[in-house]
This record gives structure tokens, sequence and C-alpha cells, in this order.
């Protein structure tokens, strides 16, 4: 992964199957994904069944979502200081205790609505913490070169899945029942158990103390708050779950009332709407070539925004399965370039946590959406809803006239590595501090305007890596001397700070150097506080044997 030049685009679409770790868990996933869409279609029409309205229809697909916008933060957390593999592993077995629970209770007859619910609640935790460690993973099991086409090829598995899996599952649950359908999605775990427990990924030593869980968490909302990359991204995001998730969380409603259809007619809407997703990830990797990641976008919020209007005019199941293929095509589209601008605005280091951001804005756009658009159709119509839908899909269209998604190919965030922690003459543990560094620049005066330009960024970076109390102080008696200030709660942390500057950073590093008019090097001070009663580490010996005698009451007299 690491490299002084970003790694050129992969040459196919299907170079991340060289690969046979990626190839195995892909092709294990598929299987997953079977299993869940099946899972689906059963909830979600055992629901019209037990509880026959909208908005108990459309919390089926908030329940699912919902626990990723809860607890995405955390799971990133963990999947970036914690070994992926495992936390997988424990996710995939706790979806697959619940799945088979889900089975059991319905077969018994059991179930009620709010049960289900919780069941659908459950199986989405499970998604939650499995989501940012699987996504994060992509990247140990493939280049950085072929990291678009992996996530690509993840979405082309989960929507040929889509795209057939809910038609078996509509026949499932006519032929045999909910209970069938949700003990087939117990049964589609194994696969994936059985792939992680066999892989062994080669982890890197930790050079430092692992973070505590909430102190990676700030540290990936620190990140993700200072990146404008990523921030524009999670606003297109949120706004694209919102109104993409009126198809998704409507479509038993149009099956049933639109179309005029049963849970085998379901299926087949699902089934559409998974061959578009499919066909538009598979033509992602040309658009890609040909377009911008802004005009991508774009496209898919248009193709969503049609799709939701002639749904919502459509009495035919042939134009209702039409304009499903075009919204599949659209979410895929809008959501895999999404997930790509992701991490490959994130290094290594934090990736779990931006991604887990990222499905939290997405996701929880989703779950909102899905009541917002499940209350439309209870009080309006179940067309109505998918009208107002599309509306909001143009506006996303829209803001990115003003908000436009930056292209970061180019970036390079592979490890900087030229720092090397410095000797110090007072002896100092890992968790000594705070650290004061100051770093002094003489900077001419035809620069200055240049060098408060530079000097934003710089503060970003280093705001953005764990940097606290960051100032920029300029001497009056000397006005070349700009000195810059900043702190770190322990020496660990001012350590880590420094291990975590990329080479697209050091080109700020490099236009400082540029400016800096000095007689020598930058110079650096590196000080820890201390308070004025205190015995500083390196003196404590000599300090206690002149401290002594004070105590001795013959002295004192």
């Amino acid at each position: 992964m690491a490299g002084a030049e970003p790694a050129p685009p992969s040459p196919s679409a299907l170079t991340p199957f060289r690969h046979p770790v990626f190839r195995a868990v892909w092709i294990a996933s598929l299987a997953s994904n079977f299993g869940g869409l099946i899972q689906s279609v059963g909830a979600s029409w055992m629901m019209t069944s037990i509880a026959p309205t909208a908005d108990m229809v459309a919390l089926v697909q908030a329940s699912t979502t919902l626990p990723i916008m809860l607890f995405s933060l955390l799971a990133g957390a963990i999947a970036d200081n914690f070994d992926r593999r495992r936390m997988m592993l424990a996710a995939q077995i706790f979806m697959l205790l619940v799945s088979a629970g889900l089975a059991a209770c319905t077969y018994m007859g059991l179930i009620t609505p709010w049960l289900l619910l919780c069941f659908t609640f459950l199986i989405g935790c499970g998604a939650a913490f499995n989501g940012p460690a699987w996504q994060s993973s992509v990247g140990d099991m493939v280049p950085r070169a072929d990291l678009p086409a992996a996530v690509t090829l993840n979405s082309v598995g989960f929507n040929i899945a889509r795209s057939v899996g809910p038609a078996i599952g509509g026949a499932i649950v006519a032929a045999a029942g909910a209970a069938a359908a949700f003990a087939v999605n117990a049964v589609s775990y194994f696969g994936l158990i059985i792939v992680l427990a066999r892989w062994r990924p080669a982890i890197p030593a930790p050079l430092l103390p692992r973070e505590s869980i909430a102190s990676a968490m700030a540290a990936g909302l620190r990140y993700v708050a200072m990146s404008p990359n990523i921030r524009s991204v999670l606003a297109r995001a949120i706004l694209f779950g919102v109104a993409a998730s009126s198809v998704p969380a409507l479509m038993p409603l149009i099956a049933r009332d639109l179309v005029g259809g049963g849970p085998l007619t379901y299926g087949l809407l699902l089934g559409a709407f998974g061959i578009g997703a499919v066909c538009g990830a598979f033509a992602s990797g040309q658009l890609r070539r040909r377009l911008s990641v802004e005009a991508i976008v774009r496209l898919g919020f248009a193709g969503f925004a049609v799709a939701a209007v002639a749904a919502a005019t459509s009495p035919y199941l042939a134009m209702t399965m039409a304009a499903l293929f075009i919204a599949g095509a659209g979410w895929v589209l809008a959501l895999s370039t999404f997930n790509v601008s992701i991490q490959l605005s994130a290094p290594r280091w934090v990736v779990g946590r931006a991604l887990s951001l990222y499905q939290m804005a997405a996701f929880g756009g989703m779950a909102g959406g899905s009541w917002l658009w499940g209350a439309i159709a209870r009080d309006a119509g179940v067309s109505e809803s998918l009208l107002a839908s599309a509306a909001v899909q143009l506006a996303g269209i829209v803001v990115g006239l003003r908000f436009a998604l930056p292209e970061i190919d180019a970036l390079n965030l592979d490890p900087l590595r030229r720092w090397t922690e410095p000797e110090t003459a007072v002896a100092i543990k890992p968790r000594s501090g705070p650290v004061v560094i100051t770093i002094e620049y003489r900077i001419a005066q035809e620069d200055i305007l240049e060098f408060l330009a530079v000097m934003a960024d710089r503060k970003r970076i280093r705001r953005r890596d764990g940097a606290r109390h960051w100032s920029l102080l300029r001497d009056l008696a000397d006005p070349m001397l700009w000195v810059e200030r900043y702190h770190s709660p322990t020496w660990t942390d001012y350590v880590r700070q420094n291990q975590r500057v990329t080479h697209a950073d050091a080109e700020v590093g490099e236009r400082l150097h540029a400016l800096h008019r000095g007689p020598g090097k930058i110079v650096v001070h590196r000080m820890i506080e201390r308070q004025t009663g205190s015995i500083p580490t390196d003196a404590e010996p000599h300090a206690r044997e002149l401290a002594a005698p004070l105590t001795d009451p013959a002295r004192l007299s």
C-alpha cells in the first residue's frame, strides 16, 4: 500500500478476483446476501399480513437501517483498533443466532408486529458492526489500484443476489411461509463464517498503545469534520439516502396497491431493481473513465427521480419493473461512488471510522426517509409519497451545482514515514504531557499572504490528526519571525499524530519550507508543561535528596 505516487486505475473490473482472499470472501458474501434478501422479503411481506398499514410496513426497512446509524461509529472505532476478521466473525455468528431465533418464533406462531421489528433491528445491529470491518478490510485484500473495482464488485455481488434472491424469497414465502425464508437466511451465514475462520491476514505489529474506544471515536469524528472532501460526500449521501429510501420502503405497497400483485410480484419488482443495480455496477467503471465523480452522482439522482415518478404513475407490472430497473442503476451508481470516494479520501488508520460515518449518513437518511415516506403514504397515498421523493432527488441535483463532489483519485494517503521519534534530553514516559510544540519560521514580507494561506491548511491538518490549542504567533520585535504552536495531551499522542502524516499532507510542509527565509532549517521546540510545585522526572532523586533535610525538625529550627 505504501508508495510515493498514487496507483493507476485498475485495468479491468474483474481484476480484484485475482486475489484469492477477496474471491473467496466475495463468493461467500454472495450466498449470505441471497439469504439476507430472502429474509427481507419474508419480513416485509409478513408485516403486510399481521399489521397491514403503510407505516408499519415501512418500519421493517427502517428497523434494519436504524442500527447502522446508531452503532456504526462505535463499530468503525473497533474495526480500526482491533482484528477486523474477528469482528466480522462475531457479527456473522450473532446474525446467524438471531435469524435462527426469528425462524423458530415464526414457526411456533409467536411472532407479533413489534417482535418482528425487534428481530429485524437485531439483525441490523449485526450488519452495523459487520459493515465497517468488512468495508475497510477490502483495502487489506486488494491493493489500492484495485480498490474502486473491488468496491464495485461488492455492489455487483449484492445486486446479483438482489436481482434473483427476492424472486426466490417470494416463491419461498408463497410456498412454505415466512418461517422457511428466515431459516434459509440462517443457513446462508455458514459459508462466510467458514471463510473468515480460515483467513489469516497479515496484521502489522502495533508501534503504539491502542487508542481507547472513546478516543478512537473522537479521533474519527475529528478527522471527518476536518476533511472537506469527506464532508461533501456525507452531505450528499444523507440527501440521497432520504430520497432513495422511498422505493425500497414502499415496494411491498407498490406491488400490492399500485400493481395489484402478491408476494411473487413483490419478488419480481425487487428482482428488476437488483438487475438494474448489477447493470449500473458494471457500467460504473466505464462511466468513471468518461465522467467526473459529480456527474456520476447527478446521474444516479436523476435516474432515481425518473424511476420514482414512473413507479408512482404506472398500473402495469412491466412498466413498473422497467422503472425499478432504472432506480436500481441509479442506486448503485450513487452509493458505490460515495463509498469509493470515502475510501480514497481516508488513510488506512481511520478508514473504518470514515466508512462508519458514511454508513451513518446514508443509512440514517434511509431510516428517516423510510419513516417519512411511509407516513406520507399512509396519509396521502403511495403514489403521492413516491412523487414527493422524486422532488427531493431533483433537489439533490441542484445541491450538486453548488457543492460538487471533488475528484480524489490523485490523492496519495499512504503514510509518509519520514518522521522518526526524536531523542530527548529530559527523561519522559509515553504518558508524559501535555507536550507543547513550537515551530519557528522566518517569512519575508512579500510572502506573508501566501504563508497565511498555507498555514490555514496546516492548521486543518494538525487539528484533524489530533493537535490541540493550535495558534499562529508573530514576534513584535522581529517581524520576520512567525511561530506555530500547538499541544498534544501526551508524548504518545504526539508520536501518533506525526505517524499519521501522509504523502498528500507533505505537500503543505514542502510549501512552508520553500517560504522559509532563515539562515538554517526551520527550528522546532518540543516542551513539556510542568506545574511550579512539581518535581521533574529527570531530577527526582536529586530533588528528594535536597528536600529531605527540610523535613528534619532540627534543620527547621
